[in-house]
């Protein structure tokens, strides 16, 4: 799938063979997972894009309340409210199914893993193109909010808890409110192809404390070897104001000296 395209193609397999492959790919990317029946009986998230699946089919046959009282009964039932328009691609993972929310425009493409609280929305009132695209293979961590007619395109991920709100190139990692490019480089696939180790995405805020603490310490050693630094500074600085590196103990290379 290219993730510029505006619409999907139009799906040639049966609802059989995409149900099919919707509890398959469970055992790929949920190591919880044990068998079929436990999949097909207790996973909300399955039971969600399962049902999608054929409220958009009633829903492109112009069966329009039908295919949105099918949503509805499955956003009670599971807690996970995907309109009946919203084009999803195979394979698609929603793990825990819980507060994710897919609007009536937005496109998801083949092996989309999405975690709870995830939110596709839109940023208009327009009766046009007003939800995001996500390309193959992307991941959106758990909280995270991607707004608007935006592109997410191909082995992107989404940081948990981020605020996406433009485009996010293919392969690239973003994080933060609002959501911002932290790496260009594509993360490594997985077992199967996917990448599940959203655990790893950078921390740039993390980092740039450490970057400050360690240009800090470097200046005050040169003040103190110039003689340029009051000999009371020290004291009267930590009697105020009691730091603690105990979060960047690993990460703050020069940070820590004044600390311990």
């Amino acid at each position: 799938m290219n993730a510029g395209l505006n619409t999907l193609p139009v799906a040639r397999k049966s609802l059989f063979a995409l149900w099919k492959e919707d509890v398959g790919c469970v055992f790929q990317r949920d190591p919880a997972a044990r068998n079929k029946l436990e999949v097909l009986t207790t996973y909300p998230g399955v039971h969600a894009v399962i049902m999608h699946r054929l409220a958009h089919r009633l829903w492109r046959a112009n069966w329009r309340y039908l295919a949105r009282l099918i949503a509805y009964l499955m956003r009670l039932l599971t807690n996970v409210d995907i309109h009946p328009g919203a084009q999803i691609g195979d394979r698609l993972f929603i793990d825990h199914g819980a507060c994710v929310v897919i609007g009536e425009t937005a496109i998801v493409g083949h092996d989309v893993t999405l975690y709870h609280g995830v939110t596709l929305g839109g940023t208009s009132w327009n009766k046009g193109r007003r939800h995001p695209t996500l390309g193959d293979r992307v991941l959106v961590g758990a909280g995270a909010k991607v707004l608007g007619p935006i592109t997410i395109a191909s082995d992107a991920r989404v940081g948990a808890n981020s605020v996406v709100v433009q485009d996010v190139p293919e392969g690239s990692t973003v994080v933060g409110i609002p959501g911002r490019i932290v790496s260009d480089r594509p993360a490594n696939s997985g077992e199967h192809g996917i990448n599940l180790n959203h655990h790893l995405i950078p921390d740039p805020v993390g980092r740039a404390i450490a970057c400050l603490l360690e240009r800090i310490d470097n200046l005050e050693a040169r003040l103190e070897t110039e003689g340029r630094l009051e000999a009371d500074y020290q004291a009267s600085f930590y009697a105020n104001c009691s730091p603690s590196s105990e979060i960047c103990e690993k990460d703050c290379a020069g940070g820590q000296q004044h600390f311990s």
